[in-house]
Parts: C-alpha cells; structure tokens; sequence
C-alpha cells in the first residue's frame, strides 16, 4: 500500500507547479529492444513547425520558469531539479552533460546499462557518472514490472520519463501516472521519438516526435543549462557537416547489417529509419542489408538466413554495454556457416553503439560509425573488445574531447 498521498503534496510542491497534461497509454516492450519498429512518418518539415511550439522555455531569474515537451506539455519549475528519476539512459546522459549527474537516483534497467557512459567518459577528462546507489526501476518479469513504492520512496523532484512508457508498466493505468503526477512530482520525457513508434489512440492527437537534439535541447532547459546544450550542438553540427561532405559516392558505401546476435541467432533492425535510435548510424547514408519487409520486432535469422543476406559489413548493437563484441566474433568465426560470411572473412564486425543514446554519447558513436564504415575517408577504426572507448590519435578525431570535457565540467 503506498503511503498516504496527502502527506506528500507539501513536500512536492515546494519546488513546481505542474500542468495537467495529455496523459494516456502505451503498449511499449521493456528490454533493449523496447519499443515497436513500427513506424510513423514524421517529415523535417513537420519536427520543424512544431520545435518552436513544444521547445520554448519562458524563464525569469527571479521566479519561475515553464518548459514544454510532448505528450506532458507544459510544466513550470522554481530552479532545476536536484533529485532526479530517470528510466532511459539518454536522461542520464543529459543529465551529466548540463552538470546534474548527481541529482539522478535510478536506472530503468540494471546500473550495467550505465557501461555505455562509462565507456566513453572515461575519454574525457573529469567527466564522470556515478552509478552507486542507484535505484534499480524494473525489476524484471515478461514485461516492465515498476513497485509504485519506490516513487514515493525517492520523493523525486522531477520524473524524467515519459508517462507513455510508465502506462505500460505491468499493473499501471492512467490513473496511478496522475496520482504520482500529482503526488509526488511532474513527468517529463519522450521515448516514442526512439523509432517514431506509433502512439496509442490516447495520445493520437497530442504526441510529437522529436530528434535526439531537440529533446536535448529541451532537456537542457529544464536544467537551465542552454549554454551548454549551444556548446555541445554546435560540436555534433560541425562534425556531421564533416561526415556528410566526407561520404564517398554511393556505390562505394558498404551494406551494412544491424543486429544482436544471441546464441546463434541475428536479431536484425533497420539502418536508416527515423528515430533517435539511428542518430548515429542515418547520416551514414548507408544502404542497410535488410529489405524493409525482413525487418520486424519478431525477425530472427540463422546462420544460413545472414549468408543469403551476406552484407559488407555487421554492427553488432549494445556493445558498449550488455554483449560481448570479442565472444560475438569468435562464435561467428568457429561456426562453419557464419565463417563463410564476408563480413567476418573481411574482419568487418563490428561493435555497435547503444541507440538509448544521450548528445555525449551520440557524438562518440557517430565518430566510431563513420570509422568502421568509411575508413579510408575518417581513419582507421582501432577495433574495440570490451572496456573503454578505444584511444583515437589526436590528429584523427573527429571531435575534440577536451572541448566537450570543458563543456560538461561547465568549464568552456
């Protein structure tokens, strides 16, 4: 039985006063494929029209200040938030980066998903995530299974979560994500912007789509902390300007597989759709190996399936954190059918990048994706089996690690 909600309003409201918004339900799978490859079309036009109306935030530094996101809208704060519920690791990883890494309490999935910040803070100087003591949210089952308790427990200032994902939690409906709304502390978050995952028809007229840097952006604003959020944008603009002027012509650009591969089986995902999830891999430009119609949450291939498929190169997804790229390519090179694949004859498996990526981290795997693609025009990729992000020569970076270092420590 949760505590009593009465004895819990004083101490919420004395920091925000949240708005009523659209709050509805979602039928989201838990795991690191949470989420439907169904998708939704979402042009740059429409992001565009939309980014002034759901982006801005009003602030006076001697009083409040109101940011908006779809689908919570509005929600106005008193200063930024210093205790902070977070489910998906790209919070975290903005967090970090606006310098309030400390206030985050939880992680939606075991604290090992923080491996993937982990393996690339450790390339900037006095970047840090501590990850001790942090609340475990889902503890496990065939779905998403969240104790109400522990909202209360943690007495959060900010739920950094998009209610669409909670309604989903097994035993959750519309009315627990108000009462915690109005109980404990507001919602704020987005993840159908992961794949342009198709709302529910609650939230069919008042959910919007955005790209990793949008929700950045407005992340930032939350933590009052635009500054850095300009500094770290223009970074990621300048090197995705190199990238793209960079591409060779498109008959020179290898197919490219992405997957998991588990005990034998290929789980594959698009390459090019929309989403935050293919931030780092869609500006490629790439053709993916999979036909659109070969590509589903349920598809699974075998070893003989990927041969018919044979692509130029596989990235192998989540490595920076839950697979092992090392055991991945030894099974692959010791099966008689995987071995015959060009991609492992060529050397060209790859470890692939998490798509619950944050700014920091999407600026590291767009480095590393144009590396293992495009070689000759970026640099060798030095290969990667496990630990840190691999060390890359000053001089064939594409990206200063000291300037975003400054950035995130609030030094630049």
């Amino acid at each position: 039985m949760a505590p009593n909600p009465d004895d819990q309003t004083d101490t919420t409201r004395r920091r925000y006063l949240a708005s009523a918004g659209a709050l509805a339900g979602s039928a989201l799978l838990a795991g690191c494929q949470s989420g439907s490859d169904t998708t939704t079309s979402s042009t740059d036009a429409t992001t565009e029209a939309t980014t002034d109306a759901t982006t801005q935030a009003t602030t006076d530094e001697s009083g409040p200040y109101s940011v908006s996101m779809a689908p919570v809208g509005d929600v106005e704060f008193e200063e930024p938030p210093s205790n902070v519920m977070v489910y998906s690791l790209l919070y975290a990883d903005m967090a970090v980066a606006y310098g309030y890494g400390d206030a985050v309490n939880s992680l939606g999935f075991s604290t090992n998903a923080a491996g993937s910040l982990h393996a690339y803070y450790d390339q900037l100087d006095g970047v840090s995530f501590d990850q001790s003591g942090l609340t475990q949210l889902n503890q496990g089952g065939s779905g998403i299974t969240v104790d109400k308790e522990v909202f209360y427990d943690l007495n959060s200032d900010l739920h950094l979560i998009d209610p669409a994902l909670v309604v989903s939690f097994d035993g959750w409906d519309i009315g627990d994500v108000e009462e915690i709304r109005d109980n404990v502390a507001p919602w704020f978050g987005n993840v159908l912007s992961r794949r342009n995952t198709e709302p529910p028809e609650a939230y069919a007229d008042s959910y919007e789509y955005y790209t990793l840097w949008e929700i950045a952006e407005t992340v930032s604003q939350v933590f009052q902390a635009q500054e850095r959020y300009d500094a770290l944008a223009a970074i990621h603009d300048d090197m995705l300007a190199t990238i793209q002027s960079g591409l060779p012509p498109e008959s020179e650009r290898p197919t490219v597989a992405s997957v998991i591969f588990i005990d034998g089986t290929f789980y594959p995902s698009k390459f090019n759709a929309d989403g935050f999830a293919h931030a780092h891999t869609r500006p490629m430009q790439a053709p993916g190996a999979f036909t659109e119609s070969d590509v589903s949450y349920q598809s699974a291939y075998d070893y003989e399936t990927m041969l018919e498929v044979d692509p130029d190169v596989i990235i192998n997804r989540y490595s920076y954190s839950y697979y092992d790229i090392a055991s991945v390519r030894q099974s692959l090179e010791e099966n008689e059918v995987g071995s015959r694949l060009t991609a492992v004859q060529n050397d060209r498996v790859y470890a692939g990048g998490n798509p619950l990526q944050g700014p920091v981290m999407n600026l590291f795997q767009l480095e590393m994706t144009a590396k293992q693609l495009y070689p000759e025009q970026f640099g060798e990729w030095p290969g990667y089996d496990g630990g840190p992000y691999p060390e890359i020569p000053e001089d064939e970076q594409l990206f200063d690690r000291d300037e975003v270092a400054a950035i995130m420590t609030g030094e630049f």
